[in-house]
């Protein structure tokens, strides 16, 4: 059977040169068995023409909130009720904006502020205008609204300008379509609730390396590429959540919707940490923060010379273990990499962080890499997730600290 087998997908789509991927997205909703119903600003219009998507999805296209064919002119709340998931690809930054304040003035804002489904929105705009404050007080409005952000990505944009602000590919669109529907659960959580399974708890997450001096061109680190970091951080902002990223040194683009904190050294991440715990809910690390660091940080280059060079090193502190002993510590999971016996190792360290939940995975394959596998380590034992890429894990792990934080 087709992975979205008779499920109902509202298309949106606002205009941008990214108009075009949408019909690439259209044709890959339907083959997976969607039942797509295609919705354009008039805008979308002047980019890829209506005919278009009636051609792909098999229904005619919704433009016109007036049209004299829309039987008792109610179109705009009958497509929102029909509706399944409601995803927004491209979504421009004025459309961001009309969604952010609430305003229905055409067919697509109409029915999204009418919808009794989930809404998820994929932006694409310049990168200059994807930074801009007010498009990012916009994306954190939406996402304290319970909208889902997917991207956007980063890299060479239309106008000949690099940095994020591309749309995500349809490819990864539709997968995370897939994904949200095929989890445990989240079937039944997409079709019948507008309410995401972590609806704006605030969740703070740590990733990436942590860089600690030895002088002013040399260092400690690790070989954490962030990248199972920020895919947690984007699976919970799927979910729902209020995301605040705090992260090492990394060559990633964080989630648009997250509230980012950059830091270096562990001393720093202690440091935002402890300011942000407080006001959290969860906490997650996934950071490979490093446990030692030199004792002295040298003014000058150390100068090379034939003789050996001694270091002593001391330790840090253990960041999610001192959130997690706290006297009133958020819900608190973790990550940890091994190299051997990995249930064994894994389960006597989330004893004694005093963890509900674990993440472990082996060392070996899992740094740098775009794939993992993990077992998650709870009071009910252990759960593992077989081999797969980043982002699809992050969300089996979400789903699964989303049942363990609820009760469900």
């Amino acid at each position: 059977m087709p992975e979205l087998q008779d499920k109902r997908i509202l298309l949106g789509v606002t205009g941008g040169i990214a108009a075009y991927k949408a019909a690439e997205l259209t044709r890959l909703l339907v083959t997976a068995g969607a039942r797509v119903q295609v919705a354009m600003t008039v805008a979308a219009t002047r980019f890829v023409a209506a005919k278009t998507f009636q051609a792909l999805s098999g229904r005619p296209v919704a433009v016109d909130l007036w049209a004299e064919d829309s039987g008792h002119g109610m179109a705009h709340i009958q497509l929102a009720r029909e509706s399944d998931l409601v995803i927004i690809a491209p979504a421009s930054a004025d459309f961001m904006a009309k969604l952010a304040h609430g305003l229905a003035d055409d067919m697509l804002s109409t029915l999204c502020l009418a919808r009794s489904c989930p809404l998820w929105i994929a932006p694409a705009m310049n990168q200059q205008m994807w930074v801009h404050p007010a498009t990012q007080r916009n994306a954190l409005q939406l996402a304290e609204d319970g909208v889902t952000l997917l991207g956007p990505a980063a890299g060479e944009q239309a106008c000949g300008e690099v940095g994020p602000g591309r749309m995500l590919a349809p490819e990864a669109i539709c997968a995370a379509i897939v994904a949200r529907f095929a989890a445990s659960g989240a079937a039944q959580t997409v079709a019948h609730s507008s309410v995401p399974v972590l609806a704006r708890q605030r969740v703070l997450i740590t990733a990436g390396p942590t860089v600690e001096k030895l002088d002013p061109v040399r260092a400690l680190t690790n070989l954490s590429s962030g990248k199972m970091g920020y895919a947690v951080a984007q699976a919970a902002i799927e979910a729902g959540a209020l995301v605040t990223l705090i992260s090492g040194p990394t060559c990633l683009t964080p989630p648009g919707a997250a509230r980012f904190i950059a830091v270096e050294s562990a001393a720093e991440m202690l440091q935002a940490v402890n300011r942000q715990v407080p006001t959290s809910d969860i906490f997650i690390s996934v950071a490979a923060v490093a446990d030692y660091r030199p004792l002295q940080m040298h003014i000058n280059k150390l100068k090379k010379s034939e003789a050996a060079l001694t270091l002593e090193l001391v330790s840090t502190v253990d960041i999610l273990t001192q959130v997690a002993h706290s006297s009133h510590p958020p819900f608190c999971a973790g990550f940890a990499a091994e190299t051997e016996r990995l249930a064994e190792l894994g389960e006597a360290k989330r004893q004694r962080k005093r963890l509900p939940l674990l993440a472990v995975n082996s060392a070996q394959d899992a740094l740098g890499s775009d794939y993992n596998e993990l077992l998650l380590l709870d009071d009910d034992g252990s759960h593992p997730l077989p081999r797969a890429d980043k982002l699809t894990l992050a969300r089996q792990f979400i789903d699964h600290l989303a049942r363990l934080y609820t009760g469900s």
